[in-house]
């Protein structure tokens, strides 16, 4: 039987100040931070991941925060909003919670029977919350602001917005393994072969007319699809090869290992393996506490920390 993907593994954006970062997705989603890192290519700045309590794979958005970054521009080519699942009975609730901290929301038309809550982070990006029934592969976190039954539970779908959608779609179809399951207007809605747990849905938008995204604070860097293993990412990497699409070698990003290449929209796609995951180097109990770096960079530690804005981190007490 042909592999195929099993969803995805995590997002990532870019975001201008650490702190505000930091504030919005702990303080008012109520995400951890289930690691602290810096950027591999540019050591100078954070790499944070959000996640659920230990950072499951389909949980995770990670940012590179630069401060002082110029903001991007939305448009065709790039990832157009990053959706969680949350519980049915929750979307009062977070719309209510996103008023309270001075977040504008509003709730869209009902998409392929889902009610949908649209609001953008501090930084301009584009976020919605969608009601979906619960699934299995996210562990909620009990110390976080949010209560346990309205908490996140991982990511619903992202949706891609593109000139055209035929050469995506086949990559998606043919290659991946999802099935178109629903299309309404121009927005063409695709499932992942294995259905079970979070971020499994990938939405093409198409928009012949609109113009190229420019790529800045607020804007989504890439996503990452899921491997099992390194075997089955090398696998990947021979068949996306042959298909005639430039791609990586394999690059460790320590808590998993990871390829890219550009789909033919122009979105920066990844496969990121599942192992080793985020506790390779910290406890469960003390994921994202500490600032970690990868064995080449400890040497600088000193330096490093010293170039890195102060932070803190939102604790449960707060509102």
């Amino acid at each position: 039987m042909k592999a195929t993907i099993a969803g995805l593994h995590h997002v990532t954006a870019i975001a201008g100040d650490p702190q505000r970062n930091l504030d919005f997705y702990v303080g008012v989603l109520g995400m951890r931070l289930v690691k602290r890192t810096v950027n591999f290519d540019d050591p100078s700045t954070y790499h944070f991941y959000f996640g659920d309590a230990v950072g499951s794979p389909a949980t995770i958005f990670t940012f590179f925060p630069w401060p002082g970054a110029r903001a991007g521009r939305r448009g065709k080519g790039e990832i157009e909003a990053t959706a969680f699942s949350i519980p049915a009975a929750s979307l009062d609730y977070w719309q209510n919670r996103l008023t309270e901290n001075g977040i504008h929301s509003e709730r869209a038309a009902t998409r392929f029977g889902d009610e949908v809550l649209r609001f953008a982070d501090p930084d301009g990006m584009t976020l919605e919350l969608i009601t979906s029934p619960l699934t299995e592969g996210v562990q909620p976190w009990a110390e976080s602001r949010v209560p346990v039954e309205h908490s996140l539970r991982g990511f619903h779908s992202v949706t891609a917005a593109l000139e055209g959608y035929e050469r995506t779609a086949k990559l998606l179809t043919e290659t991946f393994g999802y099935q178109l399951i629903e299309e309404v207007g121009n927005r063409f809605r695709f499932l992942a072969a294995d259905e079970n747990g979070p971020g499994k849905i990938i939405d093409l938008l198409c928009m012949p007319d609109g113009h190229r995204a420019e790529s800045g604070a607020g804007s989504v860097h890439h996503i990452a699809f899921r491997a099992r293993d390194d075997a089955e990412q090398r696998a990947w990497r021979e068949e996306i090869a042959a298909l005639g699409f430039n791609v990586s070698p394999v690059m460790d990003r320590t808590y998993f290992h990871s390829i890219y290449f550009r789909e033919p929209g122009g979105v920066l796609f990844e496969i990121a393996t599942d192992p080793p995951g985020f506790a390779l180097d910290e406890s469960p109990e003390e994921l994202g506490l500490n600032l970690r770096l990868p064995p080449q960079y400890e040497r600088a530690r000193a330096q490093i920390e010293a170039s890195l804005q102060p932070i803190v981190v939102p604790e449960k007490d707060g509102k």
